[in-house]
């Protein structure tokens, strides 16, 4: 495969009378366990202390806490006091199923609300549908699966976590609020941590996952099938910095409050037909597929900042702003295409072979290079079916297995292979481009190489089940940002690294069923896996911008570091080893692990 396959397994409707269930939770929960953190006394000694040791006497007028502008005999556990509420949850699900032998339906939604430990009203809320239905015709030649998604999000949050401020604030501070109710800032001197909640986080999002499978077999053995899905996604977010969050004493009024709004639209379609064939020769089993996938992902997004409003009511209304500018704005699509073929031959039941081959296409790379061939071949022998160990009370299964293949990606990023530029820049009252990439169109599909080797055991009917596999991966042409000098005005171009990297091991699994009686059981499993990473081939390192960080038939998470040797006696300067003898001290030549 190019990029890898993910299975979802979700609920299915059952062929029975209309059936309808729900269900309603709800809880609160709390802080359970919070930091050791000094009281006023042990803080307040070691404030002075520190500025004893720096020599500092008298106090300083700023600090407020040890000088004796606040009270020294006030303690406040910040940590109980910020974040010692109480979150409200409330969880309610629902579902119908049923159906006939050929129709089986299911649809249920569930809502989930949590509230925060924080002061004031802030809260996640999510709500979501699911509807499953099976359709199979009566001679069962026809077969549609349709599975479809709905979720919606709405978070309300503060715009900084309160966290920080509990192990930052003394704990001789002032109280939060004055008689009024009002914050209080104690004549200019307090921080109070509860200006951040009035700047709040906000973001509502609605994602809907659609899939249909259908298939028919057009004649004995032969089966034609496709997967069609669809993703919508569409997130809206916005964070707001009123100016209520400042001291009053600084006269700012809402024309220093700001928004930052973001608005992001993502969809995507995917077709898979398939042909797949069948078919037994007495004691041989040949299964061939055929098939392809068309994939296609647009998305929008839109950044913009906003500042200067008549009023902080109207914050989260980015046209009452009297400055609105645009930090992103960009559309992007990607486009993926693959055909591929698979041959699994099986003779006895105990000899296997496992033929694949495929070319991928992507939208991310230049003209010539968006295709790419990939391939693997499988054996495996389940030895366990020989003669030999008929009847045997010991080893209930036995394989041998191992396979080699080449898979490849293209997680770059899209238009990575073209020049592009940012628009915003503004000169002279004119809104110009500015350089935001150099293009490259001759890089391409990252490869892999995979060789694995493995053997899997069974004992006692399949009580203890070992295996043990030992792998061989080397991956080149990695797709990554190769370093330019800064007088190229840019940091990186995209291109393929000229290297071969070699990741082996051997992975050990252990599986034991304890106990198992009626409906209840014991599983252990345990893991045991060695691996090692290193650098077989890179052509020219040494006059590369990586000669300073590689080094071949070494790790790739080595550090090159001088070696030092002592201290001058007569200077006190740090020396360090002169690896080739120049006489110069030098990153390049005198570095080494």
């Amino acid at each position: 495969a190019a990029n890898g396959v993910v299975l979802i397994t979700t609920k299915k409707g059952k062929s029975s009378a209309t059936r309808f269930s729900a269900k309603v939770s709800t809880g609160a929960a709390t802080v359970t366990r919070f930091m050791d953190l000094m009281n006023t006394d042990q803080y307040l000694s070691m404030r002075r202390e520190a500025f004893a040791n720096d020599g500092i006497n008298p106090i300083p007028s700023y600090a407020y806490d040890v000088n004796g502008t606040w009270d020294q005999n006030r303690y406040t556990d910040w940590q109980k006091e910020l974040l010692g509420g109480t979150a409200d949850i409330t969880d309610m699900n629902a579902s119908i199923s049923g159906g006939s032998a050929q129709t089986q339906f299911l649809f249920s939604g569930n809502f989930n609300k949590q509230g925060t430990v924080l002061q004031g009203d802030f809260r996640y809320r999510k709500g979501n549908f699911h509807l499953n239905v099976n359709h199979e015709s009566e001679n069962k030649k026809f077969k549609i699966n349709i599975n479809a998604g709905y979720t919606a999000q709405d978070n309300n949050q503060p715009r900084i976590d309160l966290m920080r401020e509990t192990f930052s604030i003394a704990p001789n501070a002032p109280a939060l609020y004055n008689a009024d109710g009002s914050l209080n800032w104690e004549n200019n001197t307090f921080n109070n941590p509860l200006r951040n909640l009035t700047g709040k986080y906000k973001s509502l999002t609605n994602d809907l996952i659609a899939n249909a499978l259908i298939s028919y077999e057009l004649v004995d053995n032969l089966v034609l099938q496709s997967n069609f899905g669809f993703t919508s996604l569409n997130n809206n977010e916005n964070t707001t910095n009123p100016s209520t969050r400042y001291n009053p004493a600084y006269g700012l009024g809402p024309e220093y409050s700001s928004l930052t709004a973001g608005d992001l639209k993502r969809k995507s379609w995917i077709i898979e037909p398939q042909l797949n064939w069948n078919k037994s020769f007495g004691q041989h089993n040949l299964n061939i597929l055929a098939g392809g996938t068309f994939q296609s992902q647009r998305t929008n997004q839109l950044v913009q900042y906003a500042s200067g409003f008549t009023s902080n009511s109207l914050i989260s209304n980015i046209g009452s702003a009297t400055s609105v500018s645009t930090l992103l704005s960009d559309e992007t699509v990607y486009k993926y295409q693959a055909f591929y073929t698979r041959l699994n031959y099986n003779y006895r039941e105990k000899y296997i072979l496992n033929l694949t081959g495929r070319r991928d296409g992507s939208s991310r790379f230049g003209p010539d290079r968006q295709f790419a061939n990939f391939g693997a071949v499988g054996t495996a022998w389940i030895f366990s079916k020989e003669n030999l160990f008929k009847d045997n009370s010991v080893i209930s299964f036995g394989k041998l297995r191992a396979s080699y293949g080449t898979t490849g990606s293209d997680q770059i990023g899209d238009y990575q292979y073209i020049d592009s530029y940012t628009a915003g820049i503004k000169y002279g009252g004119v809104t110009g481009l500015q350089p935001s990439r150099l293009f490259n169109p001759y890089f391409s599909w990252e490869t892999n190489k995979k060789l694995e080797a493995a053997i899997e055991t069974g004992l006692f009917g399949d009580r203890i089940f070992l295996t043990a596999s030992f792998y061989d991966n080397r991956s080149s042409n990695q797709l990554t940002g190769i370093p330019m000098p800064g007088t190229t005005g840019f940091t990186s171009i995209q291109s393929n690294l000229n290297a071969v990297v070699q990741n082996k091991g051997a992975e050990f699994t252990l599986r034991t069923v304890n106990i198992q009686k009626g409906s209840w059981s014991w599983v252990s499993n345990f893991n045991l896996t060695f691996a090692k990473t290193k650098l077989l081939e890179f052509p020219n390192l040494e006059n590369s911008t990586y000669a300073n960080t590689f080094v071949i038939g070494q790790p790739l998470n080595i550090k090159k570091v001088y070696h030092y040797t002592g201290v001058d006696a007569q200077t006190g300067v740090y020396k360090f080893e002169d690896v080739n003898n120049d006489g110069l001290i030098t990153p390049l030549e005198d570095k080494k692990t």
